[in-house]
């Protein structure tokens, strides 16, 4: 299950990680994020173990949302050694994210 990351806990989580991290960032009014969603749930499971998966409410964690300029959504940040690597703004297929996040594995 996908990680709940919130300003308090996203240096620990997302910047000290050893693993590759992808953080989704959503809120429950925006219709995209609820199609990403399920999606980044599904890959949570399928990377358990190689990288952290998880996710930002926007409207409750406007400190994290501030910092990394975020202002569509859903806005998905891939970090590796505390650095943005890649990214992905709005809606796309698994496949899309699934490959995106297999390249900070290998």
């Amino acid at each position: 299950m996908a990680i709940e990351i919130t300003d308090a806990n996203f240096e620990e989580v997302v910047l000290k990680s050893d693993k590759p991290v992808l953080v989704d960032f959503w809120a429950e009014w925006c219709g995209p994020c609820r199609m990403v969603g399920p999606v980044v749930e599904e890959l949570s499971k399928d990377y358990e173990g190689q990288a952290v998966v998880g996710k930002v409410n926007v409207d409750h964690n406007p400190g994290i949302s501030m910092k990394f300029g975020i202002r569509n959504i859903p806005a998905l940040l891939f970090f590796k050694n505390g650095e943005i690597v890649d990214k992905q703004i709005g809606a796309v297929p698994k496949s899309v994210l699934n490959d995106k996040l297999a390249k900070q594995i290998a």
